[in-house]
């Protein structure tokens, strides 16, 4: 049996695992994608054997493997995952999604104009980014972690250029039938320039439909409220690349609005105004669900069952507490945390200070000392709440209990070093905090 022969083989008991991989990559990125209203088909497969032996049997005459391992380290799809995009605008976003969600093993590859063409053609071929990632470990329960050593390869291009790609790949790099006529090349060619073409269109039809949901009375669905998000970030965040920004989980935020009556443009442009432009620290949906909250405390309820509902769907490996158990905790957690902010922000006016925005151990620092390692433990609190709140995984129960002791002892701090304080305010002219 020659090296290829071998490695075939090989691949052919491994073939369940490599499809078990990339069908779960494909099952949270598009439960991801969905819920950052980014529209998309998103589809996966294991390299065919019959197909995969005839592509490695051409390589090897160039490539002279010496090893069945080195053959496994030059075939980069074994698992793949597609990501069909109906508006090409949004591949940075699903870039950022990507790079969130898995374990990048190699740089972004970018295929445009610079790439070479096999036949001489008038326009630009295949545009698209594919990125070589593995799924990790806290993504997987423990029966799945063995899925983490797959090496998954994820393209992202418009549905278009998909379709299109496809169609080129079989007939040209894979022709069945002899080598193609000097007619069938300019055809292929054509139908890229009209791809290229449609890309245009479906950019101008994102950019209509942002118009006209800007002007609807309700939003029907978190795509529309995305649309809108962005749009209206757009005008507040003048100079800015809005691609740039990462979007979140505007699913979440669609519900919310919804429970609260507050779906409506009229209604979200003033959390608009308030936006910052740190999109990697807090992303736009995640920055209007904060502002939503800290206007009512009763509202953290509200969010928390929209929270409880969205678990079982997003997350890939269920934990094995039951929900219940998980619901209290993270209802112990919310309601101290709720005790912490009016604590806080009772404090900061009673300096005189007038709180924008939610109250922060950032505020204290503005109007007393507080000591570093209550400061510290704080800012960690703060990040997992804010995990907890916009998060795709909800922790274990246990875990969250173990947060919540940590948040009860930096309670009692607090309230110990500002009590007194408290007490007997001094008068003081009204300042403002600026987020």
């Amino acid at each position: 049996m020659d090296l290829i022969a071998q490695f075939i083989s090989r691949y052919r008991k491994e073939y369940d695992f490599y499809e078990q991989a990339c069908r779960m990559a494909a099952q949270v990125l598009d439960s991801n994608l969905q819920s950052a209203g980014v529209r998309a088909i998103v589809t996966s497969r294991a390299k065919n054997p019959i197909r995969l032996e005839t592509k490695v049997r051409q390589r090897a005459k160039k490539k002279m493997y010496e090893a069945v391992d080195e053959v496994y380290e030059d075939i980069v799809d074994l698992a793949g995952v597609r990501v069909a995009l109906y508006f090409p605008a949004e591949r940075k976003e699903v870039g950022r999604i990507i790079k969130s969600l898995f374990i990048s093993v190699a740089e972004p590859k970018e295929f445009h104009a610079a790439t070479q063409p096999t036949y001489k053609k008038r326009f630009s071929g295949y545009w698209a980014t594919h990125y070589r990632v593995r799924l990790p470990e806290t993504l997987l329960n423990e029966s799945q972690k063995r899925y983490a050593e797959a090496r998954i390869e994820i393209q992202v291009a418009s549905v278009l250029m998909h379709a299109w790609s496809e169609v080129e790949h079989d007939l040209v790099y894979k022709p069945l039938q002899g080598r193609l006529s000097s007619d069938e090349y300019a055809i292929l060619d054509e139908l890229n320039g009209l791809v290229l073409a449609g890309e245009i269109a479906l950019e101008r039809l994102q950019r209509a439909g942002d118009v006209r949901v800007a002007h609807d009375r309700e939003y029907t669905n978190h795509y529309d409220l995305a649309s809108s998000l962005v749009e209206m970030a757009r005008e507040k965040l003048t100079g800015l690349n809005i691609h740039d920004a990462a979007i979140g989980r505007v699913d979440l935020l669609f519900q919310l609005l919804l429970e609260l009556g507050l779906n409506t443009p009229d209604q979200l442009v003033k959390y608009v105004a308030a936006l910052h432009s740190d999109f990697e620290r807090r992303p736009l949906a995640e920055q209007v669900i904060d502002q939503v909250l800290s206007e009512d405390t009763e509202r953290y309820s509200v969010f928390e069952q929209i929270r409880l509902l969205d678990v079982s769907v997003m997350a890939l490996s269920a934990t094995d507490l039951p929900r219940v158990t998980q619901s209290e905790a993270i209802g112990q957690f919310m309601s101290l945390w709720i005790e912490y902010e009016k604590m806080i922000g009772i404090y900061v006016a009673s300096k005189g200070f007038k709180e924008i925005g939610m109250p922060s151990v950032r505020m204290l620092r503005m109007v007393d000392k507080i000591p570093d390692n209550i400061t510290e433990s704080a800012e960690r609190i703060r990040r997992f709440r804010n995990q907890l709140v916009h998060g795709i995984e909800v922790p274990d129960a246990e875990f969250i209990r173990t947060q919540t002791e940590d948040l009860r002892t930096v309670v009692k701090k607090i309230r110990d070093i500002t009590k007194p304080q408290q007490e007997s305010p001094e008068p003081a002219t009204k300042k403002k905090i600026r987020k």
